[in-house]
């Protein structure tokens, strides 16, 4: 008889073994919130703050424009193939869970320690500091009275990220409530400056057709590569849906839909937006600044409307910060409990049913990042280091398949992976040829995981999963 693949339901190797209040996750999250944390961890700083960086090395409104269709068509390759490779293997974790079962268990402890020190870390630390420039954009007076603009941005972004810390150990209902509507605000938000913007604004279509021609050549391909890394730093999250698949109710289903619904959705929001962006800021006075989204308002409506977009996308920015504070501990748990962490952040809360040690130490690690660098520093390193784990989760797929396994499958296979892996492989490394240091500092962030993992392999005496996808058994 045909074999076909399912999900075992036991646990990990060494799922429980560390968890000492022997309590799992539960599959509470249905399909609109699992929509809603994608779409929420897609637009954060990004799609706020990149555009003005990005016009600053292309100078080229039409060719940013293109980029940011590109990148959208790679994230909904991605998307899918991810879709089909979380209802294969619907846990908590993402990249770590998939990379761990399909590959071999320290493949998944480097990208959890990436998740860690930069997949999460560092975007709440960017939602914490695009907040700032935002609401110091609506409310100048306030740097000129402490004296310090730079100290002002980064104890609003401390601030913020303790509490949203706050709210997320209170309990997972809680935070879904307070991210759904945040999320909604976000996209109502987007929209509506996009359709006010288009038929009462003062942009002009001129600026499509203005700025320097591309010039080409192989200076030309690396500029245009690290913007592009940059975009796609801006449409990461489109997996977001994957780290918390041990809590999604009918993952084979809602799991897919979840990614494709926010990834649609997003890919649709930024390129009306970016186009607004240009419609509404001549291109020489869009480069360089990070509160674009401020400026666009400012152009079209006056310096009230500044103001109040200002605060509107700076309160937004809430909704993806509280995304990857909701995601990023499910990896840690996720982690610790097949041993590969310390094994206390395998703990759930027994009434809560949350990680709360884990949503801690993310806080703590997230309030580093602000103190540690600029902005375009943390981007850079972040776009880097994101777009390494992915490729080789999305390879991930040609391994899944000749294991025949029945259920969910991604149209389209083996294009949807050679869209989506091409493209990430050339962005890679024309982007470190672009920013060798910042790209170095990445992968020597990712080698350094390499000891950590032994350690704790040492330590523990225990690991997920051996090499192949051992949470997947044949059906007779």
């Amino acid at each position: 008889m045909t074999s076909s693949l399912q999900i075992n339901d036991s646990p990990p190797l060494a799922a429980g073994r560390f968890n000492h209040t022997g309590v799992d996750l539960q599959r509470r999250v249905g399909l609109f919130p699992a929509a809603n944390i994608v779409i929420a961890n897609m637009i954060g700083a990004g799609i706020f703050t990149t555009s003005g960086l990005i016009m600053a090395e292309l100078k080229n409104p039409l060719l940013m424009l293109v980029l940011w269709a590109a990148g959208a068509v790679i994230a909904l390759c991605g998307a899918l193939c991810y879709g089909e490779l979380g209802a294969a293997m619907p846990e908590a974790g993402g990249e770590y869970y998939f990379l761990s079962r399909l590959y071999h268990p320290l493949a998944g402890f480097l990208s959890g320690w990436v998740s860690f020190v930069v997949g999460f870390s560092a975007p709440i630390a960017a939602s914490s500091i695009g907040f700032s420039e935002y609401f110091l954009r609506a409310f100048p007076v306030l740097s000129e009275f402490a004296g310090s603009q730079a100290l002002v941005k980064k104890l609003l972004s401390l601030s913020v990220i303790a509490l949203f810390t706050g709210i997320h150990i209170r309990g997972v209902e809680r935070g879904l409530k307070v991210q759904n509507a945040l999320t909604l605000l976000k996209v109502g938000l987007i929209a509506g400056l996009i359709l006010l913007g288009v038929f009462s604004g003062k942009g002009d279509f001129r600026h499509f057709s203005s700025g320097n021609g591309w010039s080409g050549g192989l200076a030309g391909f690396k500029t245009a590569g690290l913007s592009l890394m940059w975009i796609l730093f801006a449409y990461s999250g489109w997996n977001a849906s994957t780290y918390i698949g041990s809590e999604i109710r009918n993952p084979e289903r809602n799991l897919p839909l979840s990614l494709l619904a926010g990834t649609g959705v997003v890919a649709a929001l930024y390129l009306c937006l970016n186009a607004l962006y240009v419609y509404a800021v001549p291109p020489e006075s869009m480069q360089g600044v990070v509160s674009v989204g401020g400026l666009a308002a400012g152009m079209l409506f006056g310096r009230l409307a500044e103001v109040l977009f200002s605060l509107l996308i700076a309160f937004a920015l809430f909704s993806s910060l509280s995304a990857f504070m909701i995601l990023g501990p499910r990896v840690y748990y996720s982690m610790a409990r097949d041993g590969c962490f310390f094994k206390v952040f395998s703990n759930v809360h027994p009434d809560l049913k949350i990680p709360r040690k884990a949503i801690v130490l993310q806080g703590l690690f997230s309030g580093c990042m602000v103190l540690s660098g600029t902005f375009d520093q943390i981007l850079t390193y972040m776009g880097f280091s994101l777009g390494l784990f992915p490729i080789f989760t999305v390879f991930g797929m040609f391994k899944l398949r000749r294991l025949g396994r029945r259920g969910y499958r991604a149209p389209g296979h083996p294009l949807i992976e050679l869209f989506y892996l091409l493209p990430c492989i050339l962005v890679l490394i024309l982007a470190f040829m672009e920013r060798p240091v910042s790209s170095s500092i990445a992968l020597l962030t990712v080698t350094a995981g390499v000891p950590v993992y032994y350690l704790f392999f040492r330590s523990q005496k225990a690991g997920p999963a051996s090499p192949g996808p051992a949470d997947i058994k044949r059906n007779p």
